[in-house]
């Protein structure tokens, strides 16, 4: 059984409120550690609802392993099975069974065809990506965060997070391209303890900015972090097996 570092279990401990004043990067390793711990496995669902009235739900399997390892299998729809997708440090793939071979794909790319990208889904990993400082926040209760992209690979230029003063449990995120202007919006909301001393929210809502009709809905259903991940679960090898 896999034991998590005693650094990363003290920050998904539950606390009545976080001490002081926390800093600006205290609050995003908060989320990252919130909202991807190091190693897990889930069982989830992401529903893509499209402009046209239609919608599409997606069943998934998600794995993580240390160094930036991640993998998805797809159960549902008929369309989708047996399709996976896998991250590397900062390559990712997608496997498609009737051709038998990976894909490169980008962080920026939608996730199956949704208002998530990529990067959404299979990389939480602000604190390396993104430089940070605290602003003013206008929702009570949450302290506000404005993230700068470090590199042009990133998913998106700048983000804004608000976070729960009592716990720093994410409540909306802002996500903005080159040019400034707003693509994505997300509410979290569902907080739900998977594990004794681990929680997080459960359902993440990702608002399309650009086509208003649009929105997608991630739900996880069970979360486990005490999980064996080898590293031979994360090679292009290991695809479609």
């Amino acid at each position: 059984m896999r034991v998590l570092p005693l650094a990363v279990m003290t920050l998904f401990m539950a606390a009545p409120a976080l001490p002081g004043e926390p800093t600006a990067e205290a609050l995003l390793a908060r989320y990252d550690a919130v909202m991807g711990p190091p190693a897990f496995e889930s069982e989830s669902e992401m529903t893509a609802y499209r402009e046209d009235g239609t919608s599409r739900t997606y069943v998934m399997k998600m794995l993580r392993g240390e160094e930036d390892r991640f993998r998805v299998w797809f159960k549902d729809p008929a369309s989708a099975r047996g399709q996976e997708m896998l991250r590397s440090g900062d390559n990712m793939w997608v496997y498609l069974p009737s051709l038998k071979r990976a894909t490169r794909i980008a962080n920026r790319d939608s996730f199956q065809g949704g208002d998530f990208n990529n990067a959404d889904v299979m990389r939480v990993n602000y604190t390396k990506d993104y430089a940070c400082t605290r602003v003013p926040s206008n929702v009570p209760g949450t302290y506000a965060l404005e993230l700068k992209a470090r590199t042009p690979e990133t998913a998106y230029d700048a983000i804004k997070l608000w976070v729960r003063k009592s716990d720093g449990m994410p409540v909306r995120g802002e996500y903005y391209g080159t040019s400034g202007q707003m693509l994505r919006s997300a509410e979290f909301t569902g907080y739900t303890e998977f594990e004794k001393g681990y929680t997080r929210p459960a359902r993440v809502v990702m608002r399309n900015e650009l086509v208003k009709s649009r929105r997608s809905e991630l739900v996880i259903h069970s979360m486990h972090l005490r999980v064996e991940a080898p590293p031979q679960r994360f090679t292009q090898v290991d695809l479609g097996r």
